[in-house]
């Protein structure tokens, strides 16, 4: 497959560029970003994402990609489709975003949201997309509620990637196409 950019009316999502580590290191340092995190990033674990970003996008034509505003062309996070990891309690494809701090509040995680289940729906062919987030990261719960995904509480899991503790319970949103 070839890769893949997805366009909405504010929004590029697209493939990764050498000046996006920056303000992606940037972001991933913010501990208000990654507050449903185990930890914050270094500048090396953002670049070395970006390098596994764009390798999937090489690979597949889809996964995790950049966010840049149409109108300024900032980067301002990302969002994508992924598998879900292995060694997980489920299966399938994850939806996802990412958003530095200045962008929250502006239905950018949502818009690129649509964009993303668009693309699995109608490209990819997929029959049901998967959210995955931290039972106490209530924003990321919104979006998920605002794509018209559904939760189902049988599906929460403690994720096995994240240390005991408060970020470990782990919720699960589904959607299947319309």
């Amino acid at each position: 497959m070839t890769f893949s950019e997805l366009k909405t009316a504010r929004l590029i999502l697209r493939r990764w560029r050498d000046e996006d580590v920056l303000p992606w290191a940037a972001m991933n340092a913010d501990p208000v970003v990654r507050e449903y995190f185990p930890a914050v990033m270094t500048y090396e674990q953002s670049a070395g994402s970006i390098e596994a970003f764009r390798s999937d996008l090489d690979q597949r034509g889809w996964g995790w990609w950049a966010i840049e505003l149409a109108a300024t062309g900032e980067l301002i996070g990302m969002a994508g489709l992924d598998p879900v990891e292995e060694g997980m309690p489920l299966q399938g494809v994850e939806v996802g975003w990412r958003l530095a701090r200045s962008a929250w509040g502006n239905g950018y995680a949502t818009e690129a949201g649509h964009a993303c289940l668009d693309f699995g729906f109608d490209v990819l062919g997929l029959a049901e997309i998967l959210a995955i987030c931290a039972a106490g990261n209530q924003r990321s719960q919104a979006v998920m509620h605002r794509l018209g995904m559904t939760r189902d509480p049988a599906d929460d899991f403690d994720d096995p990637t994240v240390p005991p503790g408060s970020l470990r319970r782990s919720v699960v949103y589904r959607i299947k196409p319309h």
